[in-house]
C-alpha cells in the first residue's frame, strides 16, 4: 500500500503540540470531520471517515432499496447503535435491526430502527431473511467455532442475493519510515494482544481469517478493501488527517477497557495486575502524543454475497499459511 505523506508543517515550532494542545487540532477540523456524519450527538468512528468522500459512507454492499418488499438490515454487535440508527435514517424504506448482548443507551431512534437483546449464537428466530448483514469491530467476540456457527446463521437466514459485510480492525501498530522504535508500547501491542488473545480462545486475529471464513460459509463474489487507520494528526493529507485524530482519541479512552480483562486474566508471561496495565496504557498514551512517531494500524474491510438459486458456490478452501501468519 502507499505510503501515508506526513505533514511538515506539524514540526513547526508554532505548530507543535503536546498533551493538552489536541483540543485545536479537533475544533480545526471539527467541521470537516462531521460533514454528513453526525447527527444527534451520536459519535462515529473511524471507517466512515475514510469513507467520506462517498455517497453511502455505510457500507459498500450493492443492495438496493428499490425492490418490491422493504429492504431488511440486521447489524450484529450493534453496541451504541450508532451504525443500524443511521442506516435507517438514510433507507426510511428499510428494516433495520441491530442486534446485541446488552440494550444501548439510546433515547431515540429511527421507527424503522428496533434494537434488541439477543445472543446471535442461539437459534435465530427472526422470520424475515435479511438482504444485509453487516458486522464491526468484533475482534474477541468469538472463538473460532463460534465464528464459523456465526458466519452459517448469516448464511442461512439471508435473501438469496443478499450481502454480508465485515470491517475489522487488526491490533499490530507499525508506521511507514521506520519512526515507530522496535521497543515501544506501541509496536509491543498487536504481538501482545495476540498472544493473550491465543490463550484466552479468543484469537485477535479475525482481520486476517474473515475473508476466508466467509467464503466457506458459502458465500461468493468476495470483496475486500485495506485501509491505513493513522494514530494522531501527523499525516499531511485531510482525510487521513481527520482519521488521525479521532482514531487516537479512540485509544486513549478506550485502551483500558480493551486489554485490562486480556492482560489481568491471561497477561505474558503472567497475568498482569491492575496496577501493570495503567502504567503500560499510560506509555502507550505518551508515544501517540510524540508527533514523531507515525504510527498507523490497518483495517480491512470484506463484502460477499449470498448465490441465486441454481448457483453453484466454489468449494471451501483452507487458509493459507502465508495469510495466517501476515499481520494486519
Amino acid at each position: 500500500m502507499k505510503p501515508i505523506a506526513v505533514d511538515p508543517d506539524l514540526y513547526a515550532p508554532s505548530n507543535a503540540y503536546g498533551p493538552d494542545d489536541w483540543q485545536s487540532e479537533t475544533t480545526s477540523i471539527r467541521s470537516s470531520i462531521y460533514r454528513g456524519l453526525m447527527d444527534n450527538g451520536r459519535r462515529h468512528l473511524v471507517d466512515l471517515i475514510m469513507e467520506s468522500d462517498r455517497a453511502n459512507p455505510l457500507f459498500r454492499s450493492p443492495i438496493g432499496i428499490d425492490r418490491e418488499r422493504p429492504l431488511q438490515v440486521l447489524d450484529i454487535g450493534t453496541g451504541k447503535g450508532t451504525w443500524a440508527i443511521d442506516v435507517a435514517d438514510m433507507f426510511p424504506n428499510a428494516t433495520v435491526r441491530g442486534v446485541d448482548l446488552f440494550p444501548p443507551p439510546v433515547t431515540w431512534m429511527p421507527p424503522n430502527c428496533v434494537i434488541e437483546v439477543d445472543d446471535v449464537l442461539q437459534d435465530w428466530t427472526w422470520r424475515e431473511q435479511f438482504d444485509l448483514i453487516h458486522m464491526r469491530n468484533m475482534i474477541g467476540s468469538f472463538d473460532s467455532s463460534e465464528w464459523e456457527l456465526v458466519y452459517r446463521h448469516c448464511f442461512e437466514n439471508m435473501a438469496p442475493g443478499g450481502w454480508i459485510e465485515q470491517i475489522e480492525v487488526g491490533p499490530f501498530v507499525t508506521s511507514d519510515d521506520g519512526s515507530l522504535p522496535a521497543d515501544s508500547a506501541l509496536s509491543s501491542w498487536g504481538p501482545l494482544m495476540q498472544k493473550c488473545g491465543d490463550r484466552a480462545g479468543r484469537s485477535c486475529d479475525i482481520v486476517l481469517t474473515m475473508s476466508e471464513s466467509i467464503k466457506n460459509a458459502g458465500f461468493v463474489d468476495l470483496h475486500e478493501k485495506i485501509y491505513k487507520w493513522p494514530i494522531g494528526p501527523w499525516p499531511r493529507d485531510q482525510k487521513f488527517k481527520e482519521a488521525g485524530v479521532v482514531n487516537c482519541q479512540h485509544w486513549m479512552s478506550g485502551m483500558e477497557g480493551w486489554c485490562m480483562w486480556l492482560l489481568t486474566k491471561f497477561g505474558d508471561p503472567e497475568p498482569w495486575s491492575k496496577e501493570q496495565v495503567h502504567v503500560h496504557c499510560a506509555k502507550m498514551r505518551s508515544e501517540m502524543k510524540n508527533p514523531n512517531y507515525h504510527a498507523y494500524h490497518k483495517a480491512r474491510r470484506v463484502w460477499a454475497r449470498k448465490p441465486m438459486p441454481g448457483e453453484v458456490p466454489p468449494k471451501p478452501s483452507k487458509p493459507s499459511s502465508a495469510s495466517a501468519g501476515a499481520k494486519p
